[in-house]
């Protein structure tokens, strides 16, 4: 007895190794790069922990900021398209689950069936009544279908619908970190045509108080018209350019309500933007760390790519499995009577057992379109795949040159304003002291506010390159993706 136990045992241990290698396709093979080793040596990336860049927005230091981003992740409606592909994607995965499990169903049927002594051709009455009857019949049945994965259809079938679920979720970290962005972005856009518009509003009033005053000497006649005129000019310049930036203000603000998710009623109220001002921004002086490898594995739009292409593989062996046969199993056992106070005695109990090869003999070649097919799509996801990574590269490549540049540009623009400011003041100086005319001290004013202006854009370029940098190197983003091994929970 035990030894046909233990040759039961190996016999089906010899047949599953038998079957696992007869997974027909070809497993999945990252793809080779060519990655540099280190990031362009005029940029250097500090040394920072992770979890003080997973929520890189924090480190602007501004709260009405943290709030916008926390209901853009919660709201916004591009991510709930996202999610709601996450959701298919864990159906189809649950589905494939189920397909490597046998198939057990039930059915119960109760008839009553006349036959009409009519229906048999003897024209004879008595006998016709004789054949008429009527029955009754129950049945309880249940079944069981198996197909045995012989070639390997289903295991790779669950390989792709899990590849499939793994891409939804980098999908949507990715549509995640680009909504931030862009909220953070906007968000600077806003702050700084504020800040230009209290710049603007400032310089009107001096302007009208400066064009009141040259009104007044005209009256007089301590001027000429031509410098009245000129104060007038001035004046009404910045008026004209002032509603100008307050429609910028505005359309920043529907924008941003946008990303963050408001209901039409909430998107034409006033939503709070906070009241920090541009300049109380914080710079995040500390940026990730990361060699130019680990960019594969931070930028969850690379990683869909790649769980695109594990799905494609996949589906390669699920199409060669299809030009092979297939092995069904199926069993079922039931209780039939004519009267149910008969059901599951000895006399009413049925069964069955059976087994069926089914497969292609002459399909004029479609399976073998279907393989080329998948094949083709192999191809297009790697290619895919490859463009991704040399696109998030030349986007960290142009970020970190953008970063660079924003900075020499910032310190251009405050040595700027600094000269222009002394300048301004000098020419005030002088004015006041009758060495100078109007004309002097107006175009001095005029300069001076084209540097403020310039100055509150260069502030917003500094902010948004170092947001645009955070992005291109895969911030706000933290792998939560299930193994090959494992299966999400519902």
């Amino acid at each position: 007895m035990k030894k046909g136990f233990r040759k039961s045992r190996w016999f089906g241990v010899a047949l599953a190794a038998l079957l696992s290698g007869c997974m027909v396709g070809p497993d999945y093979q990252t793809p080779e790069l060519e990655l540099p080793e280190t990031w362009p040596e005029h940029i250097e990336l500090n040394q920072a922990e992770r979890g003080e860049w997973r929520n890189w927005w924090h480190q602007f230091d501004d709260p009405a900021l943290t709030k916008l981003v926390e209901r853009a992740t919660q709201d916004n409606l591009e991510l709930a398209v996202q999610l709601a592909r996450i959701q298919e994607a864990r159906a189809q995965l649950g589905f494939a689950d189920a397909e490597l499990f046998p198939s057990v169903g039930y059915q119960a049927e109760a008839t009553r069936e006349r036959t009409p002594g009519a229906s048999i051709p003897i024209d004879i009455e008595p006998v016709q009544d004789l054949i008429t009857s009527t029955s009754n019949q129950f049945s309880l049945a249940g079944s069981l279908e198996y197909e045995f994965d012989l070639w390997g259809r289903l295991a790779r079938q669950r390989e792709a619908a899990l590849a499939t679920f793994s891409e939804s979720l980098f999908a949507r970290d990715a549509a995640e970190i680009g909504v931030i962005a862009d909220v953070v972005t906007i968000y600077f856009d806003l702050k700084s045509a504020q800040y230009q518009r209290e710049i603007l509003e400032e310089t009107e009033a001096t302007y009208e108080e400066t064009y009141r005053l040259q009104k007044l000497r005209f009256d007089v006649g301590d001027i000429s018209e031509l410098a009245f005129r000129q104060a007038e000019a001035e004046w009404r310049g910045v008026r004209t350019e002032l509603p100008q930036v307050k429609q910028q203000v505005e359309t920043l603000k529907g924008a941003l309500a946008i990303l963050v998710g408001l209901t039409p009623r909430e998107l034409m109220s006033e939503l709070d933007y906070g009241d920090t001002h541009l300049e109380e921004i914080a710079e995040p002086r500390r940026l990730p760390h990361l060699l130019p490898s680990e960019l594969l594995q931070r930028r969850p739009d690379i990683r869909a790519a790649e769980a695109t292409l594990i799905a494609a593989n996949a589906q390669v062996g699920v199409a060669e499995a299809a030009r092979l046969p297939s092995i069904n199993l199926n069993a079922s056992i039931a209780s039939v009577a004519a009267d149910s106070s008969d059901l599951f005695t000895d006399n009413a109990r049925s069964w069955g057992l059976g087994a069926s090869i089914v497969g292609p003999l002459l399909d004029f070649g479609r399976t073998r379109a279907n393989v080329e097919t998948a094949e083709a799509q192999v191809e297009q996801a790697s290619a895919q795949y490859r463009l991704t990574v040399l696109t998030a590269f030349n986007e960290v490549r142009d970020a970190l040159y953008t970063y660079d540049i924003s900075q020499q540009r910032a310190e251009a623009a405050d040595a700027q304003l600094e000269a222009v400011q002394r300048a301004r003041d000098l020419a005030v100086l002088m004015h006041e002291q009758g060495q100078t005319n109007m004309l002097e001290r107006l175009d001095a004013e005029r300069s001076l506010l084209s540097a403020q202006l310039d100055r509150a854009d260069v502030r917003r370029e500094r902010l948004a390159a170092t947001a645009t940098l955070f992005k291109a190197l895969g911030g706000g983003w933290q792998a939560n993706i299930p193994t090959q091994a494992q299966t999400p929970s519902s």
